[in-house]
């Protein structure tokens, strides 16, 4: 009669009592926080005025620049084109020179797979580079780039000798 009257009393007390009460004791203490949300900054308005602004894809630009009327330095469109104006001055490589009686001439390494012979004068890349000098090491070019303001400017530049062809 005990046993059963234990059995009884079992049944019918709370069911899950030992995790509740953990649930309970875990959860004293703790309470959540969170952030205030950041101040809203207040829309400002912005007036775009194109028309005031020049036109960079203007064909008229390159057209003052082929008559020579800004006064001011400009390519020479009117020449013949020579073959390694056709690449970016970045794909072509020096890969050494030669010597003709005192004239030396750079041997550039185009895209193509071909090797080509500049001497001073001989133009190169897309920005109407033109070969100022060439030693040993490397070949000097003058380029006119178009700056901003839709001016024409000079930068030099080079192009050295690869690594590879200078260890042999």
């Amino acid at each position: 009669m005990v046993f059963t009257a234990f059995s009884l009393s079992a049944c019918f007390g709370e069911e899950n009592g030992d995790l509740k009460a953990w649930m309970k004791e875990s959860a004293e203490g703790l309470r959540g926080k969170v952030e205030p949300l950041p101040e809203a900054k207040p829309y400002v308005s912005f007036e775009y005025k194109a028309f005031d602004l020049s036109d960079p894809f203007r064909a008229a630009k390159m057209e003052l620049a082929k008559k020579g009327s800004g006064g001011g330095l400009a390519p020479n469109t009117n020449r013949a084109k020579e073959i390694l104006e056709n690449y970016d001055l970045e794909k072509l490589r020096m890969v050494g020179t030669i010597t003709q009686g005192k004239t030396m001439n750079g041997l550039i390494h185009a895209p193509d797979g071909n090797i080509y012979r500049v001497k001073v004068g001989s133009y190169m890349g897309q920005n109407f580079g033109m070969v100022t000098a060439i030693t040993e090491i490397e070949v000097q070019l003058k380029e006119i780039v178009e700056d901003s303001g839709g001016d024409w400017v000079e930068r030099t530049t080079n192009l050295s000798l690869d690594e590879a062809e200078q260890k042999k």
